[in-house]
């Protein structure tokens, strides 16, 4: 069962503001550079195990990237510096490590005992960090130097006491990974021209995502990022996988389905359903332009044998697909993925899943702010158009509406 708890608990990073002791151009938030961290810890795994044709652990790198994002959130009022020193004294990080697994064992019981375990034993293992683990390590330093440098080149380095130092301290954990071919890769990308940048450029490209804000045009506490969005989507997909015992793949799928489902709207930005529903017609013109974009500015930066994976995550994303391997066109799928269907070898994703977190997202975003006394027409009328879809509603067995009421 995913209680409410632990969906507030994801959502409450979307008001954890980085960098707010530094003068900053933008608003960063801890949902936002998870986001950007995991696709970059994506980016970097993929790539390692195809240049060093090693096996790499989805599920290892996930859950450890899950893992990390609920510790922080938990300790967020701890300052970053504060935070490190304490992770470097044995005694302190196993104390401060126990006590944040405590916190977070009911509700995660509740979603799945075998997942708290592996909460509380992935908190408090020393010894030689798993591939997946220097994996996660690197996109962090790089995440946090994708935001450092906009926040370094608005800073007086004068008047900033210690700026330079935090920007040596987070070149040097970046250099300690350098023995990940990516992450050399991708920081020599960056002194390359912008045609040549690869992953980098991608990268960067998703970053921008940080900086669209979801229903622009309307007040709301907290403003969310389309970047951000992403996170939250893939978290709720990968619960919701957990809970009608998906298969790996398929929980792969829905992850990292979810966590770039929104990508074409780097090159578009965030059209609400109301603009797009007004113009019969219009909607699918954007999805046309969305994929020529596509294929002309954000596929051309990935290896050759990434772009049919991205166009599965993005190209039809609310509907359930099968690929089994050899098959060049996805099979789309009217119905719910069945029993027979659930198996690694036919590569499945649960569209209607992703959708209905997509839609559960916004909805828990009206509600919120609502609740906390901004609420303007559009947000009234989306919370109960949303609700009039998917309230009630119930994909692959699971009892979605659940999830909407407990914020009605």
């Amino acid at each position: 069962m995913i209680t409410r708890a632990l969906i507030e608990l994801v959502f409450s990073a979307a008001s954890m503001e980085r960098w707010n002791d530094h003068p900053h151009p933008a608003t960063f938030t801890e949902l936002g550079k998870q986001a950007h961290k995991m696709i970059m810890a994506w980016v970097i795994a993929r790539y390692e195990g195809e240049t060093r044709g090693v096996k790499i652990d989805w599920t290892s790198l996930i859950e450890g990237g899950l893992f990390e994002f609920l510790h922080r959130v938990v300790l967020t009022d701890i300052k970053p510096p504060v935070f490190h020193k304490l992770m470097q004294d044995p005694r302190q990080r196993e104390k401060l490590n126990s006590w944040v697994a405590d916190k977070l064992s009911f509700d995660l019981e509740r979603l799945s005992p075998n997942f708290a375990e592996r909460f509380r034993l992935y908190l408090l293992h020393e010894g030689t960090l798993s591939l997946e683990r220097k994996c996660l390590r690197a996109a962090h330093y790089l995440a946090t130097k994708w935001e450092f440098d906009f926040v370094h080149h608005w800073s007086d380095t004068k008047s900033m006491f210690g700026i330079e130092h935090t920007r040596d301290e987070i070149s040097r954990q970046i250099n300690e990974h350098r023995d990940l071919r990516a992450v050399d890769e991708i920081l020599a990308a960056r002194e390359l021209p912008e045609r040549d940048m690869g992953l980098w450029g991608f990268l960067s490209l998703v970053g921008q995502l940080g900086f669209q804000k979801r229903w622009a045009q309307t007040p709301r506490i907290p403003q969310t990022s389309v970047l951000g969005h992403l996170l939250f989507v893939a978290v709720l997909s990968y619960f919701i996988s957990m809970e009608i015992g998906a298969c790996p793949v398929r929980r792969y799928n829905n992850f990292f389905g979810g966590l770039l489902h929104d990508l074409p709207e780097v090159l578009t930005r965030d059209i609400v359903s109301p603009v797009k529903n007004s113009v019969e017609g219009l909607d699918d013109l954007i999805k046309e332009y969305e994929k020529q974009a596509m294929e002309e500015r954000i596929l051309p930066l990935l290896p050759p044998s990434w772009r049919a994976g991205i166009r599965y995550f993005t190209e039809n994303e609310f509907r359930n697909k099968l690929c089994p391997e050899g098959v060049p066109v996805p099979v789309l799928l009217e119905s719910d993925i069945g029993e027979d269907q659930n198996r690694d070898s036919l590569n499945p994703i649960d569209g209607r899943i992703i959708e209905a977190c997509d839609k559960l997202a916004a909805y828990i975003e009206a509600s919120h702010s609502i609740r906390l006394g901004l609420a303007p027409q559009a947000l009234a009328d989306g919370k109960r158009n949303i609700y009039a879809r998917f309230g009630r509603s119930v994909i692959s067995g699971f009892p979605m509406g659940q999830l909407f009421d407990y914020f009605w």
